[in-house]
């Protein structure tokens, strides 16, 4: 299987250089974001190795039509989708299988000082997460600490 192929990416107006690969695992129920990086915006082409994923793209860029809006589609080693979310948006994901590794090429390395975390749940933003019936999602201290719309950083 081809993932990546610099030719094709660049006749669909998408960038061909990437500086860094990233490879996490996820257990069901985990639910990962929405992460960005306010300086280092980072690109980020995602693929599922194993199992399947909810993935979420928000646009945080104030000059965008598409402003505030989000697009979700599920990933997983067997429809072997991906999806590339551009600099500029907040990416995260919820974990559908029993367990998950997700592999992202990103286009910036990564800034811990310039991360920021806005909530899953921001009413703002009404992101239909396939949550399971009776069970909240699993997070991460940092995850559970997200900014709200109103309070979050946005790009120019």
């Amino acid at each position: 299987m081809e993932t990546y192929q610099a030719q094709r990416f660049a006749q669909a107006g998408l960038p061909t250089h990437f500086v860094q690969d990233n490879q996490s695992g996820s257990r069901r129920g985990i639910l990962r974001g929405l992460h960005y990086q306010i300086q280092q915006p980072q690109g980020k082409l995602v693929r599922v190795l194993v199992g399947e994923i909810f993935d979420v793209a928000v646009d945080l860029r104030r000059s965008s039509p598409t402003f505030g809006k989000w697009v979700g589609i599920t990933l997983s080693a067997e429809n072997k989708g991906q999806l590339w979310i551009p600099a500029g948006f907040a990416h995260g994901f919820y974990t559908l299988s029993d367990w998950a590794e997700i592999l992202y090429k990103a286009t910036d390395f990564y800034a811990p000082q310039a991360e920021r975390c806005l909530r899953w749940d921001c009413p703002e933003l009404g992101i239909a997460w396939p949550l399971r019936p009776g069970e909240p999602p699993v997070l991460s201290p940092k995850d559970e600490r997200g900014a709200l719309w109103n309070q979050a950083e946005f790009y120019a």
